[in-house]
């Protein structure tokens, strides 16, 4: 099937490379000629462990073309899929700013039927205002084409992306055309081979699902964090705590891992754009906007713990803490909305010095705080221990899990270890001498 993908941002790039694999003929459409340029030359701009070997041989095979031009990339298809950024604006509402642009343009280019796809993530109702702006383009130019409009929400993991989109636990589409239906359900057919997975609805649940799975997913972290935090406060360990609920099946083990909030470019937009709708209804969402408040508590805990324990040595100023991961989590190199980088911001402001080392987001983290004198991106996780009066380990790479711990103590200031992802135990740190601080656990 030949397919139009507008945007390659995560999303949009992932997904086509991934149809491509399938064998489908996929042109993916920037406005960035540059981007345009290196994607064409095999090089991609974003990290996710296996997507460029992907991106690479499929457009050596002649199934991934990249293009910025909207026209060319409409040439034969039967859909075009809409995956560009919807980024939060100041009141935590949605920016719908460039989906409104692709769809004028979709609506100037178009020469034959097409089945227009929201893949970005946007509020209930966006599918209504997407054919709207179609049609009137299309009025515009005299034309009476056939289109329809669907909603197929993305369900990706930062990580894992590819994993996800090639096996994935379902396929959601909204639509309101028997046609739309079928045209997606034979395309994602390839991804369901052994079980069906495919679940249609109205364009509004569709559109629902999406925010209402993430806004899940945040609860149940939020949840255990708000527990950890008690669990310090009388005595309970939070990973005891956890296997006892998380044996029940109702409640499973994931998503309830304590540590330091969430973040990257889903759930902290997600909440926010759902609690926004929720008010233009004249509605509140009392139970998000406290999952909201507390990751925002959460981000800074550790931090502030970490202040409290210099203040009686003259506070934080002056002194230098090594902080092991920047990312936001593990296996990607994303800085947004990241508990670390708060922290960084936040004791930096107090005068503290902070030495950074991250295996994939040093690249990102150098240009986000290249304005900051107190800032310095090691090119090691030991070399970012020089110097320092602390550690603080806050993105759970593999590597940070077993390191040299006489090393680490040796090489500190003070033997000061604050873990925001509760990588190791407190009982063993204990006996190599190391004062131990982590999240939610006897400290």
């Amino acid at each position: 099937m030949k397919i139009c993908m507008v945007g390659t941002g995560y999303v949009g790039l992932v997904s086509s490379a991934c149809f491509a694999e399938m064998g489908n003929d996929v042109r993916c459409v920037d406005v960035n000629s540059d981007l345009v340029s290196r994607l064409n030359a095999g090089h991609i701009h974003i990290f996710e462990p296996g997507l460029e070997p992907l991106v690479r041989q499929n457009h050596e095979q002649g199934r991934l073309f990249f293009t910025n031009s909207l026209s060319e990339g409409l040439e034969g298809a039967k859909a075009v899929f809409i995956c560009v950024g919807t980024p939060s604006g100041e009141d935590g509402s949605c920016d719908l700013g460039y989906v409104r642009a692709v769809a004028s343009e979709i609506g100037r280019s178009m020469t034959a039927p097409l089945l227009v796809v929201n893949k970005s993530t946007v509020p209930v109702g966006t599918a209504d205002m997407v054919r709207g702006i179609i049609a009137d383009e299309l009025a515009v130019r005299g034309l009476k084409l056939e289109f329809h409009v669907a909603s197929n929400p993305e369900f990706l993991k930062e990580g894992d992306a590819i994993s996800d989109f090639m096996k994935p636990d379902r396929v959601v589409v909204g639509a309101d055309s028997e046609k739309a239906v079928a045209l997606l359900k034979e395309l994602y057919a390839p991804f369901a081979r052994s079980r069906e997975k495919f679940i249609s609805m109205d364009v509004r649940s569709a559109e629902m699902t999406k925010y209402a799975a993430n806004c899940l997913l945040a609860t149940k972290i939020s949840f255990i964090n708000e527990i950890a935090n008690l669990c310090e406060q009388v005595g309970a360990d939070v990973r005891d705590v956890r296997t006892g609920i998380g044996s029940d099946h109702r409640i499973g083990y994931h998503f309830i891992y304590p540590g330091m909030g969430y973040g990257g470019s889903c759930f902290p937009k997600d909440v926010k754009a759902l609690i926004r709708t929720a008010r233009e209804h004249n509605f509140t969402a009392s139970l998000l906007e406290s999952v909201d408040d507390v990751n925002e508590r959460q981000k800074l805990r550790l931090a502030r713990r970490l202040v409290d324990y210099f203040e009686p040595q003259g506070g934080v100023g002056g002194k230098t803490l090594a902080l092991w991961g920047l990312a936001f989590k593990a296996n990607t190199d994303d800085l947004r909305e990241s508990a670390p980088v708060e922290v960084v911001r936040f004791l930096t402001a107090l005068g503290m010095r902070v030495r950074i080392y991250d295996p994939v987001a040093a690249a990102n983290g150098r240009k986000l705080f290249a304005g900051n004198s107190l800032v310095c991106v090691a090119d090691s996780q030991y070399e970012a221990l020089t110097g320092a009066d602390a550690l603080m380990v806050a993105t759970e790479w593999n590597q940070f899990r077993t390191p040299d711990f006489e090393r680490i103590k040796s090489t500190l200031k003070q033997p000061l270890i604050f873990d925001g992802r509760n990588l190791y135990s407190p009982s063993s740190l204990a006996a190599l001498g190391l004062a131990y601080f982590s999240v939610g656990r006897k400290n």
